[in-house]
């Protein structure tokens, strides 16, 4: 059960991304199948994007299934393909409702045709939205990501479109897939890991972390609203001494 929290006084991410792990475990903490686990976590993804629409968080990125994930089972996996596609059917008119954008990221060519259909009906459906945007990562990776932009560069350069010189931190940023989108100020991660397991490795240079043990069925407004709460202690620098970012804070 949610635990309402006045969050009046605190400043909000722009961007939160997060890695919904623990869906499994939780299952099996009650000696029910992982796929348990996968079914009551959608329940936690529908109410994370109601409060951040409704908090006007820009930009909220899932971690859906990771370009690893493959090497599951092969049931399991399977399961996933089906959850996901269901979910979308089920969701995407919610979204558009609530005014929410849908975008995808990740290697998408590797889903069935119909699937990479749907996904891109829910894209079309939804695009003019903007209460919030809600990013799924899918079949992704922060490798894969650096690769497919590499390659769009090279292309560039290949046809004389680009010269060496141009290739700035900007213009790697500008191919990435989240191309368009603010980096994120927030990272989550529920489940008790403490690493970034391959997501979004270029945008989360300066991304506040923020770890949780509660397993991603549980994870809910107070959670979420905690984690906001620690990103609010703390002083982003981005290379600037203490000194100077209360200088600034104070001129601003």
């Amino acid at each position: 059960m949610s635990i309402s929290v006045d969050m009046s006084d605190l400043k909000m991410p722009k961007h939160i991304a997060i890695i919904m792990d623990g869906n499994g475990r939780w299952a099996q903490n009650r000696f029910m199948p992982r796929t348990v686990g996968h079914r009551a976590g959608v329940k936690s993804v529908r109410n994370v994007v109601e409060y951040c629409a409704n908090k006007n968080v820009e930009v909220l990125t899932l971690f859906a299934f990771s370009s690893e994930n493959w090497r599951r089972p092969a049931a399991e996996v399977e399961l996933l393909m089906g959850l996901f596609m269901s979910s979308l059917q089920r969701e995407i008119n919610r979204l558009d409702k609530r005014n929410v954008c849908l975008r995808f990221i990740g290697d998408i060519t590797a889903f069935n045709d119909k699937l990479q259909q749907k996904m891109l009906e829910a894209e079309l459906q939804t695009q003019g939205n903007s209460a919030l945007t809600l990013v799924i990562a899918v079949n992704y990776g922060g490798r894969w990501d650096l690769c497919q932009a590499t390659q769009k560069v090279i292309d560039k350069m290949s046809i004389g479109a680009l010269e060496k010189q141009e290739i700035t931190e900007q213009l790697i940023n500008d191919h990435l897939s989240t191309a368009g989108l603010p980096e994120p100020d927030l990272f989550i991660r529920t489940g008790g890991e403490q690493r970034v397991s391959n997501f979004m490795l270029w945008q989360l240079a300066y991304t506040e972390m923020y770890f949780t043990s509660t397993l991603w069925p549980d994870f809910d407004q107070s959670v979420l609203e905690e984690a906001v709460r620690s990103f609010n202690g703390r002083q982003r620098r981005f290379g600037h001494t203490s000194e100077q970012v209360l200088n600034q804070a104070i001129t601003l």
